[in-house]
């Protein structure tokens, strides 16, 4: 690569290195640090695990968000001032090197950025992601099974842990629906992109004639929250316990582990049989009650401002935000943002972050 064509990727370096430094409020990090240490160091800080665990999780992202700025801010700096002492004769013999130098600092640059623009109440939180298929029998669980699959396959790429909570089979194929946590740094920051009706487009293997299907399938994000921040009333609740179905051998079929809570004041219905026991599943069913409500009330409070705004949306099923084409051509398409690629066995396999990055930056610059 020679030094014009090196030249636009070194003004991007730069130009992202501005706004990341233009993004976090370095002063107020290093305050915010020494704080929580201090409260770390606190006689009767570890009596409260919970408190002790957010602090915890708290701390080690900002010293991460601070190690990674004061990192890069000193890999641009000598970048830029390797390419100023360095001759053309000596640039010639060095170019390759400091050209995949610069293309690895403007990935990561960009990764960094991105994460800059997850500062909503909820992003640094973990996740529960659940999968629904549409009508279409097995053609749509089948497609709900490998949109499953291909979050597994992205967490398992982020270092995300990837719980499973609960799944309902389908009749003969895939899945009618799952339910998952996934655990990590800003996990519901970045699947909450994925909230949204999901279109495919294939011949189906399914049809013995061999002709082209659409299907559907659902996807939905709410983020795990603290459940101190909502009071759930007993006298709200109505719980079911039954019989779990599916894997799980002979304990599963000889007691009633499985749970289900409806929470009588909104008629929200959350389950969980994955857990061996029905006080852990319980547990795991409450917490995603407290999920549900947390988003109903966010939702609630994103419609008083649209009202106000006149900028209210209906979402209807089959309104999809991306589409998932494997014939008569090969393409994947995010209806949002414009965002395509031709590589969909890559998407299958969960290589959905340029998806995910095309929308946190668009929702950014509308929000900017």
């Amino acid at each position: 690569m020679t030094r014009d064509e090196l030249q636009p990727i070194i003004d991007e370096v730069n130009e992202k290195m501005e706004q990341i430094n233009a993004r976090y409020d370095i002063v107020a990090i290093k305050q915010e640090i020494t704080k929580l240490q201090d409260e770390m160091a606190t006689p009767d800080f570890y009596s409260d695990s919970k408190r002790a665990s957010t602090v915890g999780k708290r701390l080690r992202s900002l010293e991460q968000v601070l190690a990674d700025i004061e990192h890069f801010n000193k890999q641009v700096k000598d970048l830029n001032d390797l390419l100023c002492v360095v001759d053309d004769s000596e640039y010639l013999s060095m170019q390759n090197e400091i050209s995949q130098e610069a293309l690895n600092t403007l990935g990561s640059l960009r990764e960094l950025w991105v994460g800059a623009l997850l500062s909503g109440k909820y992003d640094a939180c973990n996740a529960i992601l659940t999968v629904h298929s549409g009508a279409g029998g097995t053609e749509a669980t089948d497609w709900a099974d490998m949109l499953f699959r291909m979050y597994k396959r992205y967490c398992e790429r982020h270092d995300f842990s990837f719980n499973i909570i609960d799944v309902q089979e389908g009749d003969t194929t895939g899945i009618k629906s799952a339910i998952v946590e996934v655990e990590g740094a800003n996990a519901y920051g970045y699947l909450k992109c994925e909230k949204g009706v999901h279109r495919l487009v294939r011949i189906s293997p399914f049809d013995s004639n061999a002709r082209r299907h659409t299907s559907f399938a659902s996807v939905e994000v709410i983020p795990v929250i603290e459940s101190e921040e909502f009071e759930i009333k007993d006298e709200d609740l109505k719980i079911d316990t039954y019989r779990a179905s599916g894997a799980g051998g002979q304990h599963i079929n000889k007691t009633d582990s499985a749970v289900r809570i409806k929470h009588i004041p909104t008629g929200i219905v959350v389950q969980c049989q994955n857990e061996r026991s029905q006080i852990q599943n319980k547990a795991t069913a409450m917490k995603i009650l407290t999920a549900k409500l947390a988003e109903l009330k966010e939702q609630e409070e994103q419609k008083k401002m649209a009202d106000i705004q006149g900028q209210l949306k209906k979402i209807e099923w089959g309104s999809q935000i991306r589409s998932y084409v494997f014939h008569p051509y090969t393409m994947v398409k995010d209806h949002r943002t414009g965002y395509e690629t031709a590589d969909i066995n890559s998407v299958m396999d969960g290589d959905i972050q340029e998806f995910i990055n095309s929308y946190l930056i668009k929702a950014n610059s509308k929000s900017s």
